[in-house]
């Protein structure tokens, strides 16, 4: 199959490629959740006009390495799309990129995470969040939501009613809000979170035609496990 084979960059991108992966300790946003965003990026591209693939690539390689600080932070106060912003300036100017250039992959990062008001107003930084949002939907993110619950010891099915949970669990008692016990998570709770809410925040046509696929696919699924956790299938 495709998706085992190596996907080493070459170049700048492999020399970032390789930094940013030891900075990712999170099993779900490790370096194989940047390379699937990174060919979804790319894929995306093509339907668009006048990328500056370049931008694009660097500032998709490095939208997360900072994402184990927020992990980190039990406060919730760090913000990984900052911080990735921030780390990414010296890692830019050693290569020898323009400020100019650093300003829009500094956008393309600061502007990629949802819960934010900081929104992407170029095309690369519009694809960069398309790409790394549909990977919090369909089939992917059953996978990487089972790992993701086992590290974290949270059971299958919810133990309780969405509001009440997000009066408990979420900070502020938003849906927006940070998790507080990874433990009570889960991917049910997730998909009525986030999964629901990314459709609509799609930018380019292309995404939001997966986005609506990919939704399809997860709720049919969830669903298929309810009914099978209930006996009916």
């Amino acid at each position: 199959m495709k998706i085992w084979k190596d996907k080493k960059l070459a170049g700048k991108y492999g020399k970032v490629q390789a930094l940013v992966e030891k900075e990712l300790a999170c099993s779900a946003h490790d370096m194989d959740h940047v390379m699937r965003v990174y060919n979804m990026a790319l894929a995306i591209a093509k339907h668009e006009k006048k990328v500056d693939l370049d931008i694009l690539k660097m500032a998709t390689l490095l939208h997360d390495i900072a994402r184990v600080k927020e992990d980190s932070d039990k406060t919730g106060n760090t913000c990984h799309a900052e911080e990735s912003a921030k780390m990414c300036v010296p890692i830019l100017k050693k290569i020898g990129y323009t400020d100019k250039k650093i300003e829009k992959i500094v956008h393309c990062i600061s502007a990629h995470r949802y819960k934010t008001n900081n929104k992407p107003e170029t095309i690369e930084a519009k694809i960069l969040f398309d790409a790394d949002k549909l990977d919090s939907l369909g089939a992917i993110v059953i996978l990487r939501a089972g790992m993701w619950m086992g590290r974290n010891g949270c059971s299958l099915f919810p133990k309780m009613e969405l509001e009440k949970y997000a009066k408990l669990n979420l900070m502020g008692g938003k849906l927006t809000g940070r998790i507080k016990d990874n433990s009570l998570h889960n991917v049910f709770y997730e998909h009525e979170i986030k999964g629901k809410m990314l459709v609509g925040k799609m930018h380019t046509k292309e995404a939001l035609r997966i986005a609506k696929e990919r939704f399809k696919y997860m709720d049919m699924f969830l669903n298929r496990i309810e009914k099978e956790a209930e006996g009916i299938l």
